[in-house]
């Protein structure tokens, strides 16, 4: 029988600032990649959503990215693979923090954003994020977009890795995600998108913005937790993976 995690990216509001939909996004998914501090979230947000997860027996996962407020962590900072993994430590230790108090040990690293990608293509950049989890806690599991530089560099240092689909995004021939810039980068059809999940996660396959048929392999599917119809994409893709006999289950459990 299938098995697949479901995650979203969550506790990215800081201060007065409310983005996203998160208590009841975290009754519908299987772990949560919570913003560290740098493209959102601060320590106060960080705190709640781990014990919202904790409540929710939601596997829980760091979501490092760059130190970009102002473009929520999405534009591309040149900086050194140094500053990167330094980078990397200083927000998965103090996720890791709140969980120690939460008595619930961290399931994952996920980068996000422009960082994710550049790690998807860049060598440098995906051994910086995978030596800093690798020296966090080498039981820690690296997501990465399926088929990535990330996945290949985490898995060759020994870490266990996901390979992670997107519900609400679409793809470009090489497999990875069509950037944010483009007018087609986003799936707003509700239904188109769970139609590609399932085939995705039965098929181990999906459709290219250019009519290609690419292989990939789906151990988590993403749903973006800032995004308008966040709620309802949860709430419709658990209901048709359900629907199609796939049982949801945290990667974790299945090491």
């Amino acid at each position: 029988m299938l098995k697949i995690d479901l995650n979203s990216d969550l506790g990215e509001s800081f201060g007065h600032y409310k983005i996203g939909q998160d208590e009841e996004v975290l009754k519908l998914i299987t772990s949560a990649n919570i913003a560290c501090g740098y493209h959102a979230g601060d320590h106060n947000v960080m705190a709640q959503t781990v014990k919202i997860a904790v409540e929710n027996n939601v596997a829980i996962g760091a979501h490092p990215g760059y130190q970009d407020l102002i473009g929520f962590g999405r534009r591309n900072i040149q900086t050194s693979p140094r500053d990167i993994y330094h980078s990397m430590i200083y927000q998965i230790s103090a996720l890791q923090g709140f969980c120690h108090i939460h008595n619930v040990k961290m399931q994952h690293v996920k980068p996000h954003g422009a960082l994710f990608n550049m790690a998807s293509v860049d060598k440098d950049v995906a051994e910086a994020i995978a030596e800093a989890v690798y020296d966090c806690d080498p039981t820690l599991l690296l997501f990465g977009l399926s088929g990535g530089e990330l996945v290949r560099v985490g898995g060759k240092l020994g870490l266990t890795v996901a390979n992670e689909v997107f519900a609400d995004r679409t793809y470009q021939p090489n497999g990875t995600l069509t950037p944010r810039t483009e007018a087609n980068a986003m799936i707003e059809d509700v239904n188109v998108a769970v139609e590609r999940v399932i085939t995705m996660v039965e098929k181990g396959v999906t459709t290219a913005v250019d009519g290609t048929v690419i292989p990939l392999k789906a151990d988590t599917i993403c749903v973006h937790g800032d995004e308008p119809k966040a709620l309802l994409f949860v709430k419709q893709l658990h209901q048709a993976l359900n629907n199609h006999g796939i049982i949801l289950e945290a990667i974790g459990a299945r090491k």
